[in-house]
């Protein structure tokens, strides 16, 4: 879908250049969001239908009530739910300190990763770099 104007068109050079959180700004599609210590974002099993980037702050994703990671300001998360079939949430995401959100619907994030193959890239090198931390962590608990 067409969900920009040509001048937002222009500045897609400009936006494959930026980190994934820098593009969710561009390309939100709802208003940020402010969120306080202990709000629920979303909840595994939930259908997702928003991704989200992190303007501030830091949240807790939990796997079946422990605690998997905490992400940072600059992280962008909430993607599964737009890629995968049944859109439903893996994770349960709380906001550990005031937060403020970005968030970006399936049809822009689509649109972004098209039209910005650099954001795609930085999202999935974002990803990766996340997964090896988890993976290092249950490594470690395994030793």
């Amino acid at each position: 879908p067409n969900c920009y104007s040509k001048g937002s068109l222009k500045s897609l050079y400009f936006v494959a250049m930026l980190k994934p959180i820098d593009s969710i700004l561009i390309f939100e599609s709802h208003p940020e969001k402010i969120l306080k210590t202990g709000e629920v974002i979303f909840e595994a099993g939930d259908r997702g239908e928003l991704m989200y980037g992190l303007i501030g702050g830091e949240v807790e994703m939990y796997l079946e009530g422990k605690l998997l990671e905490t992400l940072q300001a600059g992280d962008a998360f909430g993607v599964g739910a737009l890629v995968h079939e049944d859109h439903r949430r893996f994770c349960t995401a709380i906001a550990k300190t005031e937060v403020r959100l970005a968030a970006m619907e399936k049809e822009h994030f689509f649109f972004a990763v098209q039209q910005t193959p650099m954001f795609a890239l930085e999202l999935l090198r974002s990803y990766s770099e996340r997964l090896r931390k988890v993976k290092a962590q249950l490594q470690q608990a395994m030793t």
